[in-house]
């Protein structure tokens, strides 16, 4: 299959740990150039790029900011932009999940879900769409959006599952509206995956996950972030509008 990335630039928020340094591995596999966005930990970012460069040949850069403030978007784009001179594929991948049962919940933790997640896709996606209809070239992005975006959340997650469902439908709406400049924009919904921040969570609870799960098992966040890859190359070239289902079957469920 003909992926026809290389030489290709990505922007990927929130790049430096579980999902999205695994997408930047998988990009960077594939020839693509990266912008890898961190909010918190600087040499940790630094540290990947130059794993990427060194064992992929790409080049990579790091680029600070938060992604719900509109300021820092429009910086970072600017900072990308200046050093690649085009920017071809954008993956919003950034984002927080703290727990917190609704009757519990400060309005406060909500606006700083819904503001990281929703609204820092809508940030990036502003920018990166407005760049590509300057440069008047295609281009894809690609959303991250939950399983839990259908499914909701029964364990004081309703914020993030709420801003995952406003990202699923806000994928299908840019989708429509972008269409017209070659612009695809797509998303991928995964189930639960082995990252650092909960794989202690995952391993305590394993059989009652894996029963949760038709397909048997917690996935790797390698096979999500092929996914990813699928929809930013050129084998995905007639999808736009579509939210991937990459959750071991839950969402079907």
């Amino acid at each position: 299959m003909e992926l026809d990335l290389k030489g290709k630039t990505s922007f990927v928020t929130g790049g430096t740990r579980g999902l999205g340094r695994a997408i930047c591995f998988a990009l960077a596999g594939e020839g693509v150039n990266l912008a890898i966005n961190y909010r918190s930990d600087k040499h940790v970012a630094e540290l990947l790029t130059a794993e990427l460069m060194e064992k992929f040949g790409v080049k990579a850069m790091t680029v600070f900011g938060d992604v719900s403030s509109e300021d820092q978007v429009c910086r970072m784009f600017d900072e990308a932009v200046s050093h690649f001179e085009q920017i071809d594929i954008l993956v919003n991948n950034a984002g927080i999940c703290p727990v917190s049962m609704i009757k519990d919940m400060s309005l406060e933790e909500w606006h700083r879900v819904i503001s990281t997640n929703l609204t820092g896709s809508f940030l990036t996606c502003r920018e990166m769409v407005n760049h590509l209809i300057k440069q008047k070239r295609g281009g894809s992005i690609i959303n991250i959006a939950s399983q839990s975006a259908y499914n909701g959340s029964k364990s004081g997650k309703a914020h993030y599952a709420a801003s995952k469902g406003g990202i699923v439908s806000f994928t299908h709406s840019l989708a429509r509206e972008v269409a017209q400049y070659s612009i695809r924009v797509n998303g991928v919904a995964p189930g639960m995956m082995y990252t650092d921040m909960v794989s202690d969570i995952l391993d305590r609870n394993i059989d009652y996950y894996k029963k949760e799960i038709p397909i048997g098992r917690i996935a790797e966040v390698e096979e999500v972030a092929k996914a990813v890859v699928f929809l930013a190359s050129e084998a995905s070239s007639y999808i736009t509008g579509s939210v991937m289902d990459v959750s071991g079957g839950i969402i079907g469920v």
